[in-house]
């Protein structure tokens, strides 16, 4: 997945794509309301304030809300009502949210605002892309969102933000209050008005957001891992054999037919591979299946990030909010703020982000055991016995593939009811979010591991040399983390490599020289 190259991101003319969340959120990329979204939004906000001054109640606009639906508010009271909506909801608790996913929830709103669908008035919208492009971060806690009826406690402390309360960061990450970062940016700050409250808290955005960055991030890391694979593949001595397009061809699944193109495309030329060609030197039948189904796994685990793109995609086109305003003037409540579809997804990649990790484990595991390696030195020690080698490494990894493997634990399967069981199932789809980052951080730092492994047993093999991409990938770690010699502290090293995998340059450095 590519990040936007816009300077600018409009928002109103057509559904956002994945890579301009991820500009907007990650990059402080500015956004522009389209022109024709302001109209919409005073179209509808019309038909709104109509059904205010109609005496029969209407959900959202006239009434209490969840399981005060039934409760008509008079006209003199409602805009008390927003606030107090606001106020109660902003209930989150914990850890603070990471800027990015908070800078992504907030342009998600601004989206389904910009539709016309939601009933607010214009200055809401505008006054939501005034925030993102000052760079004003509402302060969102981590635990209190259920999934559904969206995320509403995020969402509730963003628009708190708008109203002038609360705390927020700025720009430059100061912590301060709402009020004083408005002024400083000649925000003013909202005051709420029927259907508004709901509107700016009714939605699936901080899962959807999460979810976008974590495929963005994710597709990085499957190539990534494809690299890893072919370095523990040469540096083991493994055959390239079993990457051959026909043989792939026999399993026509996308995902696998692309990890095993980057495997060939990246060990082409190599003369460790080349060295035990010949049957009467290499007299082994077939690899380990951490060497050999490398493509099976990590091609599943490829086709499982498409699927949960096009949810995603899906859902960018979407307008959640509840009650809608539909095309024909209609005020109708609706289910669509339910998280289902996202939080599905978000599980589907934490169970791909373990098995990913897992079979790097194995592979980094074999390189370090001499009865597996073909040749190397037990740890990869310089003086076995004296030095430990990377056997500690190894631990690691292996500490966070159990984790990850407890993070694959669906959380969509579970509902707690809430709001005296008018909200009796709920996603969970923030949850899931949530530990998809924490598992992404993981998978990160395995891969660095196995890279790191993988180099240094391939400086090992010399006088032999590596395929051009292989050897590319070893230079780079090279210059952040030493090569085989007595032992030294050795996390600065693993840090510095899960660097480098995180921000994609060891990907690039392999697939650019295999012309990938």
């Amino acid at each position: 997945m590519t990040v936007s190259t816009e300077t600018v991101v409009s928002v109103g003319a057509a559904p956002l794509e994945p890579a301009d969340v991820v500009a907007v959120a990650r990059y402080g990329v500015r956004v522009e309301i389209a022109p024709e979204a302001i109209e919409r939004v005073a179209r509808t906000r019309a038909l709104v304030e109509g059904l205010a001054d109609d005496p029969e109640p209407h959900y959202g606009i006239s009434t209490g809300f969840g399981a005060l639906a039934t409760t008509f508010i008079a006209p003199e009271r409602r805009v008390q009502l927003q606030a107090s909506l606001i106020r109660s909801h902003a209930a989150g608790t914990g850890p603070e949210v990471e800027r990015e996913v908070v800078r992504a929830l907030m342009l998600l709103r601004l989206q389904t605002l910009a539709t016309g669908h939601t009933g607010v008035r214009p200055v809401v919208v505008e006054t939501y892309a005034a925030m993102l492009n000052a760079g004003i971060t509402p302060i969102v806690r981590e635990y209190g969102s259920l999934g559904c009826s969206g995320d509403l406690a995020p969402l509730s402390h963003v628009a708190l933000a708008a109203m002038g309360e609360g705390r927020v960061r700025d720009a430059s990450g100061e912590e301060l209050d709402a009020a004083e970062a408005l002024a400083a940016a000649s925000v003013s700050p909202l005051v709420l008005r029927e259907k508004e409250g709901l509107a700016l808290i009714n939605g699936t955005d901080g899962m959807l957001g999460m979810l976008l960055l974590a495929l963005h991030d994710l597709s990085v890391l499957l190539d990534t891992a494809d690299v890893a694979a072919a370095m523990s593949v040469e540096s083991q001595l493994g055959t390239d054999a079993v990457f051959a397009a026909d043989l792939h061809a026999l399993r026509p699944q996308v995902g696998q037919a692309a990890s095993a193109a980057n495997l060939r495309a990246m060990l082409t030329g190599s003369p460790i591979v080349a060295s035990h060609r010949d049957p009467s030197v290499c007299t082994r039948v077939q690899d380990a299946y951490s060497l050999r189904c490398s493509p099976q796994v990590h091609g599943a685990a490829r086709d499982t990030a498409d699927h949960a793109r096009l949810i995603a995609v899906r859902e960018l086109a979407s307008a959640v909010d509840n009650p809608v305003i539909t095309d024909d003037g209609r005020v109708e409540s609706n289910g669509n703020f339910h998280g289902a579809p996202v939080a599905y997804v978000l599980d589907f990649l934490a169970i791909a982000v373990a098995d990913v990790a897992s079979i790097s484990e194995r592979r980094t595991d074999r390189a370090l055991d001499p009865a597996r390696s073909n040749g190397l030195p037990p740890f990869l020690a310089h003086e076995v016995g004296v030095d430990s080698g990377l056997m500690i490494a190894q631990y690691a990894a292996a500490g966070i593939v159990s984790e990850l493997k407890r993070l694959a634990v669906p959380a969509s399967v579970d509902s707690i009811p809430s709001s005296a069981m008018q909200e009796d199932h709920v996603s969970m789809g923030w949850a899931a979010a949530r530990k998809l980052r924490r598992a992404l951080d993981g998978l990160s730092r395995v891969l660095a591991i196995e890279v790191l492994t993988a180099a240094r047993a391939l400086d090992l093999r010399a006088p032999l040399e590596p395929a051009a991409a292989t050897g590319a990938v070893r230079e780079l770690v090279r210059t952040v983390a030493g090569g085989p010699g007595p032992d030294r502290f050795l996390s600065p090293d693993m840090e510095a490599v899960t660097q480098l995998v995180a921000s994609g340059a060891i990907a690039d450095a392999a697939l650019g020289h295999a012309g990938r």
